[in-house]
This record gives structure tokens, C-alpha cells and sequence, in this order.
């Protein structure tokens, strides 16, 4: 099996240490957390798992390290990984640094070093679905990214409210935003900026808006979002057109395709994401296991999701 460790204990660290505890190919090593309530969840969400003293320890303990913590310590945690001779899976961003993520990328290339970034799209039924009434449809005529949000952070978030809330390192943009661009990147090819705007209603505070256009593999791409603009925690919605049809992934995981009358229906398989995301993880951690024996998988690359995060940085970077 291989050993997993984790440096970060928060939400999606606690999230995969749930779903490894059953995995036929994964154990986790050890965790490590600098925050004093961490040991108590990790206790709760898979007990007998040691937290380590160090995220050096958790390196030392483990065959692979999946990096959760906030996106300021994402690199140094990666690159110390990698000189242990260790696989890295990362949380996104790579940074909040955009210059220091594409050296950080070269240098792992260069290495063969193994690492790959938590793009869960990557492993979602309901992507696999629109990627076969995607060979159905024909050639793409353009494409739409929506996100809405009725607070940010979202409710069940707000305790990494003291990073997520602030313009360093969180916002919807870098969060959200991110998963729907790896989307479009993988359904339709390489990303390019046309035009962007994000809005900042407060100093040192998140985005509240933003706006931009984009191509993808040479198709049109509009994106919105923004908070206070929807009662639900979250929408969001990524609908690719052509001239036969039309298909969309809403809310995470339902696969829909709109019938001649106008109608979307969704496919026949569909589940809300708290259920499809069992699913989800472990396919995930399936890629995981084959990444850290150096076998082909089909997670986000390094490259790809440095080809995201320049994408994102670059809509920040133009205040409206």
C-alpha cells in the first residue's frame, strides 16, 4: 500500500483522511497540523493515525505527501517532499506567487519529479459523461462559466475565514473559479486572457466579482461570478454550445444535456455532490496510488495547473 501523508488538517485534509481510511491501495502515515484542535479531528475522522511533531516527520513517514495546508506553504512543502524522494499531491493553487509556481513546475519536470495537483474533475462520473455527448455534439461553438455565491467564504468554510476571506491567498477566483477553468482546459485545450475584471469591495478582502474572456483551444469562453448574488451557498454552472446542442455540468455534479424543445435533462445516473463525491475520492486516490509508483494516471498535472493559476492570477490582477 502506499503511505500517504498529510500537512494541513482542515477541511479537505480531513476530507481524503476520511475516504483513505477504506481504500484498497492508500494508508495514511501521519498527519500533521500546527493548529491545537487538529489532533481532535484527526482523532474523529480516523482514528489510530498518528499526528506527527513535524510536516519533516509526516515527509519521512510517508511515500507520498498530499499538501493541504493554505496556499502560502503549498511550494515549500512540495519541493521538501520532492528532495526526500517523495510524490507531492497538491491543493490548488500551486502558490499565490505566480513566478515562483512556474519555476517550481520546470524544476519538478527537469527532475521527473512526481507530483499532480487535486483537481477532483479529474475524477468525476459526471465529467466522464459530458465528455462522451461531447464526441456526440460536434464541434464547440463557445462556452460559459457561471459562479455565484450567496457569501464568501461559504458557510461550511468559515473557519479558514482568516486566509480564505483574505486577497493574498483565498477568493472564489482561486477556489472555484479554478476547478471550472481545469474543466475547460481538459474539454477543450490551452487557456488564453482576452479580458478580465474582479472587483474588491473592501482592502485586503477577497474578490466580490469578476468578469472575464477567454479561449480555450481557439473556442470562446465567458466567465462570471460573484457574491450576494444567489440564497444558495454556492451555483455554478459550466455549459459548452454547438451547432447541434448543448450540454452543461450545474452544481458540481449533475451532467445535463438540452433537448431539441429547450429542456435540460440530466443524465440518468445524475447525484447531488454530496453523494457522487464518495465516488469522487476514490478514483482520486486510485490516481494517487499510481502516481506515487511513477505509473500513468490521469490527475491534474503540474503544468496544467500552473496553465489554471496564471489563468486565475492574471483576472485578479485587473481591478475593476
Amino acid at each position: 500500500m502506499i503511505a500517504l501523508g498529510i500537512v494541513g488538517f482542515g477541511i479537505m485534509g480531513e476530507r481524503l483522511a476520511r475516504f483513505a481510511a477504506g481504500h484498497a491501495q492508500v494508508r495514511i502515515a501521519g498527519v500533521w497540523d500546527p493548529a491545537p484542535e487538529a489532533a481532535a479531528r484527526l482523532a474523529a475522522a480516523a482514528p489510530g493515525v498518528p499526528m506527527l511533531p513535524s510536516a519533516e516527520a509526516v515527509i519521512a513517514a510517508c511515500d507520498c505527501l498530499y499538501v493541504a495546508s493554505p496556499p502560502a506553504f503549498h511550494l515549500a512543502h512540495a519541493r521538501a517532499a520532492f528532495a526526500a524522494g517523495k510524490a507531492a499531491f497538491l491543493e490548488k493553487p500551486l502558490s499565490v506567487d505566480t513566478q515562483a509556481a512556474r519555476d517550481f513546475v520546470a524544476a519538478a519536470e527537469a527532475a521527473g519529479a512526481r507530483g499532480a495537483v487535486n483537481f477532483p474533475m479529474a475524477s468525476s462520473p459526471a465529467v466522464a459523461q459530458l465528455e462522451a455527448w461531447h464526441a456526440d455534439i460536434g464541434t464547440p461553438r463557445e462556452a460559459a462559466i457561471t459562479v455565484a455565491f450567496a457569501a464568501w467564504p461559504r458557510s461550511w468554510q468559515r473557519d479558514a475565514a482568516a486566509w480564505l476571506d483574505r486577497r493574498e491567498q483565498g477568493g472564489f477566483t482561486r477556489e472555484v473559479v479554478s476547478h471550472f477553468l481545469f474543466l475547460t482546459r481538459r474539454q477543450l485545450g490551452a487557456l488564453s486572457l482576452d479580458a478580465a475584471q474582479a472587483r474588491f469591495d473592501a482592502p485586503g478582502r477577497a474578490e466580490t466579482a469578476i468578469a472575464a474572456r477567454l479561449t480555450a483551444g481557439g473556442v470562446p469562453v465567458t466567465l462570471s461570478g460573484g457574491v450576494g448574488t444567489t440564497l444558495a451557498d454556492d451555483y455554478n454552472e459550466w455549459r459548452l454550445e454547438t451547432p447541434a446542442g448543448a450540454i452543461r455540468l450545474r452544481d458540481w455534479s449533475f451532467a445535463e444535456r438540452r433537448g431539441a424543445d429547450g429542456v435540460w435533462s440530466a443524465a440518468p445516473d445524475a447525484l447531488p455532490n454530496e453523494k457522487m463525491r464518495p465516488m469522487v475520492l476514490q478514483r482520486q486516490l486510485d490516481g494517487v496510488a499510481a502516481m506515487t509508483r511513477g505509473q500513468p494516471h490521469h490527475l491534474a498535472t503540474l503544468r496544467e495547473a500552473l496553465e489554471v493559476q496564471e489563468v486565475v492570477e492574471a483576472i485578479l490582477a485587473q481591478p475593476a
